[in-house]
């Protein structure tokens, strides 16, 4: 154990409790930067264009145009979907809950287990919206799943750290 885990416990536990009970309306991630001065009418329209062209993550657009950096859309998406951020690189993992996914599962979800409670694992993702993701980790682990967001070179580099780069 080290000294995050108290207070990560605690955490899941309480944003559990907290998604439980969440249920208004889901905004756009587009009008949630609008409204917040991050982008301009302009680039939200060029934006939707490109999106419309390519099919990406707007997000992705976003942060490929220029308009906004990595961290403002993480920031926009906690609003929209109600999954809260974590500083992935403030927590030390226990090993054993690294060994509860594959290396080759977390690199093709983006993702990283953080902490287990019970049947509850704690479970960092790019993106916590991915539902095939999560069944995955599901399947994997037996477990329920308490999602966080996190930027993905933030889970990149903790990828990295807790399963070593990729040669």
């Amino acid at each position: 154990m080290n000294s995050h885990q108290p207070e990560a416990r605690a955490f899941v536990q309480v944003v559990v409790s907290m998604s439980k009970k969440s249920s208004s309306k889901k905004q756009l991630l587009g009008k949630i930067l609008l409204d917040r001065n991050i982008i301009s009418q302009t680039q939200l329209k060029h934006a939707l264009k490109v999106q419309e062209e390519q099919g990406d993550y707007f997000g992705e657009i976003l942060t490929g145009l220029g308009y906004v950096e990595e961290h403002d859309v993480v920031a926009a998406l906690v609003v929209q979907c109600h999954i809260p951020y974590i500083a992935i690189d403030k927590y030390e993992i226990d090993q054993s809950i690294i060994q509860l996914v594959p290396g080759e599962t977390a690199r093709k979800y983006h993702m990283i287990p953080l902490d287990r409670v019970n049947d509850i694992l704690s479970v960092v993702m790019a993106d916590p919206l991915d539902e095939a993701a999560k069944a995955e980790l599901k399947r994997i682990t037996n477990c329920r799943l308490a999602p966080f967001i996190a930027t993905d070179s933030e889970i990149e580099k903790a990828i990295n750290r807790w399963y070593g780069s990729e040669s």
